[in-house]
């Protein structure tokens, strides 16, 4: 971001737009949270509308923004109605285009020992916001869903990935089932994390590529998607517990993936 504050400093105005749902303009996503906020300003693909914002939240990001970028300032009540209810906007809320679709291609052409994680009908944007934060924290090359089973990409997601959806690659496809075969195409051996299995996932780990399959909570994977896994692995929790949520269980499998022993 360009070095610029001070000019930015006196344009303060009432505020306009969509109010009380965070919802975003038509075709546009809405973002909110410090990190999320300064991450999308720093992403070279995202193309920015407006941002909303308190003196002090701009003061808190790390650079400056252009002296042409369009600025409202507001209060912190008038930013609470512009994001979802109750939601931690730290007084920055910025309105976006969406990211740019990626195809599966452009992932398996990438670096193979980076691994990828495969989501089945995970769709609750918490989980979703917090396996993008573990998948880039673990450097995995991308995440891939379904279109038609997950959530859009919007605030929640953004504030729970802490920045790390303009970093991660999203996948979206049609078919989950044939882009796990695409996938076993290109060299992956396809993991499901399941609770059932015999095996560990320390056991079931080869040392080549991975692509770590997650099901959603409760119903777990659906059968022909763990049909399309070459193995089933499960995490050695204790007994006293039944399972993990989604999102802890991938952030663990991540780690062992990625401190798994290659010689």
């Amino acid at each position: 971001m360009a070095k610029n504050k001070k000019a930015l400093r006196g344009r303060a105005g009432r505020m306009q737009g969509g109010r009380g749902s965070g919802r975003a303009s038509k075709g546009a996503v809405r973002l909110w949270g410090r990190h999320a906020v300064e991450a999308a300003l720093m992403n070279p693909r995202r193309q920015h509308r407006k941002l909303w914002a308190t003196r002090e939240g701009v003061e808190s990001l790390d650079g400056e923004l252009p002296a042409d970028f369009p600025v409202e300032y507001a209060d912190v009540s008038d930013l609470a109605r512009l994001v979802a209810k109750d939601a931690p906007h730290q007084g920055l809320v910025l309105e976006c285009e969406p990211l740019e679709d990626l195809h599966l291609s452009d992932v398996l052409d990438g670096d193979p020992t980076r691994p990828i994680v495969v989501l089945d009908q995970v769709t609750d944007p918490h989980n979703v916001g917090a396996l993008l934060r573990s998948a880039a924290a673990f450097d995995a090359a991308a995440i891939v869903t379904q279109d038609r089973h997950a959530p859009p990409e919007g605030g929640v997601i953004g504030k729970s990935a802490s920045g790390a959806l303009e970093i991660v690659p999203w996948v979206r496809v049609v078919n989950l089932s044939r882009a796990l075969e695409e996938i076993a195409e290109a060299g992956y051996w396809r993991i499901g994390l399941a609770g059932e299995a015999e095996a560990t996932l320390a056991e079931a780990l080869p040392t080549g590529p991975v692509a770590l399959v997650l099901g959603a909570e409760g119903e777990g994977m659906r059968h022909n998607v763990t049909q399309h896994c070459d193995a089933l692995a499960r995490l050695p929790i204790s007994e006293a517990m039944e399972s993990l949520n989604v999102s802890n269980a991938g952030a663990i499998a991540l780690y062992a993936i990625a401190t798994r022993d290659l010689g």
